[in-house]
């Protein structure tokens, strides 16, 4: 899409500030930018004519054409977040004087309880023994992925010598140039050894990437995401598998047998608590499906009140 540069040109430069000031990965950015792109398409079709002659009312009505056409609340949020954060940033640079999406706000939509996998299915997935190259790595990613509770950028970025050698914590950088330390299991770490004896056989020369494809580079998220639902069907699973799954999991299964909530909120990298609690009600599920199996007297109480 082709902007007059009195929209491209800030743009550009709040992109560059995000990827250099603030590190946000290459997916990230390409987020913000899809999103300032819609907005700005609105403003061109309301005929306002810059960023500076955008005002609140404007933005609200942004948010309610974004919910006629179908967007979800959750969405629409995201789009407003970018305004606000590139309207921080105008403010900064002095290409604005006020945030005009500040008081704007997405309709709310249901939230999604996170997919996670039950013990039984992870266990399937994980149980591979081949001796193919790719399916060795893949094991290796998979593994890392739920004893880790990794995003799908964190596992991507990173490089051969960043798995652990003797203390058995991985370092990684998150969101926001964010750096923690997490803990790799047993299985992950056996696996990834597993997987650095035949890496040398695919990876191109000087290759720093850990996870690299059948052609030698860096394996892409895309391709993580693909292979992960190769495996999927492999086992028959019903849903798409997707990373965020195997990541759910991994907290979900923290917090029901730990039930630190703040633990799971350090290991997932969350700024706010309240990101986290989400699991809470995954973890009240889990009580509740025990305590209809193992209580003689659940499922006919809960039949009376229907």
């Amino acid at each position: 899409m082709s902007l007059p540069s009195d929209f491209q040109r800030p743009v550009d430069a709040f992109l560059t500030w995000l990827r250099i000031e603030k590190r946000y990965s290459p997916y990230t950015l390409q987020s913000y930018h899809r999103d300032l792109l819609a907005a700005v398409a609105w403003m061109r079709r309301e005929e306002i004519p810059g960023w500076d002659r955008l005002n609140t009312r404007q933005v609200r009505d942004f948010a309610a054409a974004c919910h006629r056409d179908g967007l979800s609340g959750r969405s629409i949020q995201r789009r407003l977040s970018a305004l606000r954060s590139f309207y921080a940033w105008a403010m900064r640079d002095g290409q604005a004087a006020t945030n005009p999406a500040v008081g704007a706000r997405a309709p709310k939509g249901p939230r999604k309880l996170p997919n996670a996998l039950s013990v039984d299915q992870l266990a399937g997935l994980l149980d591979n023994t081949s001796d193919d190259p790719l399916a060795i790595r893949d094991l290796a990613i998979m593994e890392l992925f739920y004893s880790s509770g990794l995003r799908l950028a964190e596992l991507a970025a990173l490089n051969r010598d960043d798995p652990p050698r003797g203390d058995d914590l991985l370092t990684v950088v998150g969101k926001g140039g964010k750096t923690r330390l997490l803990p790799v299991g047993r299985k992950a770490r056996r696996a990834i050894a597993r997987w650095l004896r035949v890496r040398a056989g695919l990876a191109a020369k000087g290759e720093p990437a850990l996870f690299v494809s059948r052609r030698g580079g860096r394996l892409s998220q895309r391709a993580i995401q693909q292979r992960l639902a190769v495996n999927a069907a492999r086992l028959g699973l019903d849903a798409h598998l997707h990373p965020h799954q195997l990541r759910h999991s991994f907290a979900t299964h923290i917090l029901e047998s730990s039930g630190d909530l703040r633990a799971v909120q350090e290991l997932l990298g969350h700024a706010d608590i309240g990101t986290t609690q989400i699991y809470t009600h995954v973890d009240f599920q889990h009580l509740a499906r025990v305590y209809d199996q193992a209580h003689p007297r659940a499922k006919r109480e809960r039949d009376k009140g229907r």
